[in-house]
């Protein structure tokens, strides 16, 4: 899952080398969160016009986990 965040995300960024990923444990509810960290120029590249890419990659995200049994939160930091 991991893998898949960081390749979506370095697809979009001007500046892939820094991206990274932070994964927490799972909470109580059984919900795993995954931190996205990309450079301060590329966080608009990555949010989009009113969030539209970031609720995509939230819903991409999300369906793969769904295949996999899990319950996934992406935060874009």
């Amino acid at each position: 899952m991991e893998e898949l965040l960081i390749s979506i995300t370095k697809g979009l960024v001007d500046n892939p080398e820094q991206v990274s990923v932070d994964v927490n444990e799972p909470n109580e509810e059984g919900v795993t969160v995954y931190h996205l960290h990309v450079a301060e120029s590329d966080m608009g590249r990555v949010i989009g016009k009113q969030g539209r890419i970031a609720k995509a990659i939230r819903v991409v995200m999300r369906a793969a986990a769904t295949r996999n049994d899990a319950k996934i939160s992406v935060e874009i930091d």
